[in-house]
């Protein structure tokens, strides 16, 4: 049912199919989802501003098609930090858990060569460890999402529903100000809830521009996390120590 929808609702209904059809136009969304045009332009404005969707001359073009190599770089000296001091928390024979992600990256290059078992459905990840001889590398199933260099979907969510792991490291797409952790792609929402849900102890790693950073899928409060490792300072950072979740900088 369109009609009544909730504004958030109707906004993750249209980012999903301008995801899918590569862009569409003002006009077809008012129709569908029988609202006026004045209210989709305010939608479009909104996810423009969220950074997840970018808009052409009336129309839409999803921002978020970079590539896994063009986001890599951004931050790259504070992702490299904050890898470090993951890494740091990991102890020898710790069953690893890595998102998928730049940040979660950098994390297994600082357990390259540690002896350790790491289980991911990132390839970037299977990529830095492969050739790690002291590392047990588990890949966990799904379908490929090669701009990203990861597999997402159900069957990922499937295969860690039958693991355990000691530690656990996810990214996000940002922290709102009420301290609820975002995604920005429908597909790996269930994969994060699977990570958290079978790790032992589980940290967010993120960049400074995380805070608050963009997204429009709820993955769930911060202080579903035992601890946030960044770089980042200032207000935000405030609230979530005092939330009780431990804050580590490098």
């Amino acid at each position: 049912m369109l009609i009544g929808m909730l504004p958030a609702e109707r906004r993750r209904r249209i980012l999903e199919e301008v995801r899918q059809s590569g862009g569409l136009d003002v006009v077809s969304l008012s129709e569908r989802y029988h609202v006026s045009k004045s209210t989709i332009r305010r939608d479009l404005d909104f996810l423009d501003g969220q950074g997840m969707l970018q808009r052409v001359r009336g129309g839409t073009i999803d921002a978020d098609t970079r590539t896994f190599a063009q986001i890599v770089t951004k931050a790259a000296a504070d992702k490299l930090a904050i890898g470090q001091r993951a890494a740091a928390l990991v102890k020898d024979g710790d069953i690893v858990l890595i998102d998928i992600g730049t940040t979660t990256a950098a994390v297994a290059e600082a357990l390259h060569g540690r002896r350790i078992t790491v289980l991911t459905a990132s390839l970037a990840v299977v990529d830095i460890l492969r050739d790690s001889p002291a590392t047990e590398l588990v890949v966990l199933g799904g379908v490929v999402r090669a701009s990203y260099l990861s597999m997402v979907g159900s069957l990922t969510a499937q295969a860690l529903a039958q693991l355990r792991a000691d530690i656990a490291f996810l990214g996000t797409s940002g922290v709102r100000d009420d301290l609820i952790v975002m995604d920005s792609t429908g597909t790996e929402v269930p994969i994060k809830h699977s990570i958290l849900e079978n790790s032992t102890t589980a940290y967010l790693v993120a960049s400074p521009d995380k805070f608050p950073g963009s997204g429009i899928l709820q993955i769930c409060p911060v202080t579903d996390f035992d601890g946030v490792i960044t770089t980042a300072t200032g207000p935000l950072i405030d609230s979530i120590r005092s939330s009780g979740v431990q804050v580590i900088h490098p």
